[in-house]
């Protein structure tokens, strides 16, 4: 949270001026000959002498003392409030700085009310793990304040830090497959005591487009399915003027022959011949047969570029020995890559050893290695920016729970 907004001048405010009551309230009541001579408190704010030795058991003091311990409680529902923020009792915001402002509230009260002494064993303790907790706190403000412009500065892009495992392993599982590209593939073994497939059955996934079993016809239909499966394709076939004369002349030939049929099957059911099948047998067109469109040749692929062995070879020595540990390792910051300048020099070097050809290759796996060195920093100043919580929560509910103990004690057997 930022410390340096208009929101926070009130609190300041309001510190500052219970801070100078407190301050005032003490001298007056043991050390009035040191009051200025112009200032005088009612007389209700003045107590009688006691017969206490230390200032926390005379009732001003156990009023400071009361009033630190209440922040204290404040304080630790901070942390219940964060897990249920359906709640109605104010803002998260105006609780965090209700807790910053409180609690430094605590520091003038606290020495108030031990009268500048450490006392006995226990409030010895008290006031250690009081100090623990305070320093662990400041300092966790101060780095929830500068850290946001460290990140900004150092972090071109911020990743979600949960998925960063997960981003670990995409680098890595990518710089393997680019390994495995440059590997050469073992030949595939043949079952030798498998059966040939039939020559009129055997079909590849390459093959030309089939064409229709109806009469040598090739339709648009037929031409636009695949051997695998005849399903049909999304590309869209043209079909030419010619290849539409062919299709309708073979239509009509096909109309004339279903209506010859019946004719000749009567003719030739009748116990005379007629001269009538000659005639009927005339009146299909000689040339009503269509001519089957060629199939055009498939695009010549373009020519697979030329490897480099040696380039391969030495890309893949240098994955293996110094990327993928580096983008498998779970601490980034122990291998020398995690340098800048070390890894320009290295991947530098790289470029030199590779064709012209495979340096877009190294250049990949360089951005991979940069990207994996930015998670790590963000991990760091991640850590860095909660690891004080580990310090400041668990030694405040012990604080809390000690000074418990001391006001039970205070009030029951002194």
């Amino acid at each position: 949270m930022r410390i340096f907004n208009r929101a926070h001048v009130p609190w300041f405010i309001f510190v500052f001026l219970a801070t100078v009551a407190a301050v005032v309230l003490y001298v007056a009541n043991f050390h009035p000959q040191r009051m200025p001579a112009r200032i005088h408190l009612p007389v209700y704010l003045i107590q009688k002498p006691s017969e206490h030795r230390s200032v926390g058991g005379t009732p001003l003091g156990l009023i400071f003392g009361a009033i630190s311990f209440v922040i204290f409680i404040f304080a630790a529902l901070l942390g219940a409030r964060k897990k249920v923020v359906l709640w109605r009792l104010g803002t998260l915001q105006r609780w965090m700085r209700a807790h910053i402002w409180l609690t430094l509230l605590t520091v003038p009260l606290v020495l108030l009310h031990s009268g500048f002494r450490l006392g006995g064993p226990m409030t010895t303790l008290l006031m250690a793990l009081y100090a623990v907790v305070m320093v662990s706190g400041i300092y966790g403000l101060i780095l929830q304040h500068q850290m946001p412009h460290l990140m900004m500065e150092r972090l071109p892009a911020e990743t979600v830090f949960e998925q960063i495992p997960h981003i670990r392993s995409q680098l890595y599982a990518a710089a393997e497959k680019l390994r495995d590209s440059f590997r050469p593939t073992p030949a595939k073994k043949t079952d030798t005591g498998a059966p040939a497939p039939s020559p009129a059955k055997s079909v590849t996934a390459g093959s030309t487009p089939m064409s229709s079993t109806a009469g040598d016809l090739s339709t648009p239909t037929a031409r636009a399915k695949s051997t695998v499966g005849s399903t049909i394709t999304a590309e869209p076939i043209s079909i030419t003027a010619g290849e539409a004369a062919g299709v309708k002349a073979t239509e009509v030939a096909t109309s004339v022959v279903e209506v010859a049929d019946p004719v000749a099957q009567k003719i030739q059911s009748s116990p005379a011949p007629m001269s009538v099948q000659p005639e009927v047998a005339s009146a299909a067109p000689t040339d009503a047969k269509p001519t089957v469109p060629a199939v055009k040749p498939a695009p010549a692929t373009a020519p697979k570029p030329a490897t480099d062995p040696a380039s391969e070879a030495a890309l893949v020595e240098f994955i293996e020995r110094q990327i993928l540990p580096y983008l498998s390792a779970r601490r980034g910051e122990k291998f020398q890559l995690n340098n800048p300048r070390f890894s320009d020099d290295t991947f530098r070097y790289a470029k030199l050893r590779v064709a012209e050809a495979y340096r877009s290759r190294v250049e990949e796996i360089q951005a991979w290695c940069d990207e994996r060195r930015m998670l790590d920093l963000q991990t760091k100043l991640h850590h860095w920016l909660h690891a004080w919580l580990f310090v400041h929560v668990p030694f405040s509910f012990l604080l809390l729970m000690l000074t418990a103990w001391h006001a039970f004690v205070t009030l029951f057997y002194y």
